[in-house]
């Protein structure tokens, strides 16, 4: 079985188009294996609509995403792990919210910074936190009405 050099060249043509659209794929999602960072924990109400991969941002850029996932069987809360890249410290007074990117869009784990002169150590747990809202149960009330009575 003989392949003639053509057919050789246009294969590796093949392969490394292959390589370079994994690897375009791989960096405009932010996905990386092994990501360096440290974990915090937060316990939330309602994560509705963040799941393991959720970015994290702070003032609109992403300094982490949502690690774990578990809920708590004696608070009936929901149990987040989050990882916070090196070189970024959260002061330890802030506040992790569940934000929306608006009618459309999806959910995402926003921190709001305090003015703490103190910052967050590896596995140290925010303890300020703002679950997600229902949108649909928002509209409901507004339909209703919102008065309460």
């Amino acid at each position: 079985m003989t392949h003639s050099a053509g057919e050789v060249a246009l294969g590796g043509v093949v392969l490394v188009g292959a390589l370079a659209f994994g690897l375009y794929t791989i960096q405009s999602t932010g996905f990386s294996v092994g990501s360096a960072g440290y974990p915090l924990k937060a316990s939330f109400r309602s994560i509705e609509g963040v799941s393991v991969g959720t970015d994290v941002r702070l003032a609109g850029v992403k300094v982490g995403t949502v690690t774990g996932i578990a809920l708590n069987d004696q608070t009936y809360r929901v149990d987040t792990e989050v990882t916070i890249a090196d070189g970024i410290q959260i002061p330890d007074d802030s506040a992790i919210i569940i934000a929306s990117e608006g009618l459309l869009g999806g959910n995402f784990v926003e921190i709001s910074p305090g003015g703490s002169p103190f910052y967050f150590a590896s596995g140290d747990e925010i303890l300020d936190t703002q679950g997600s809202v229902s949108l649909l149960t928002l509209l409901l009330k507004y339909v209703g009405g919102g008065s309460e009575e």
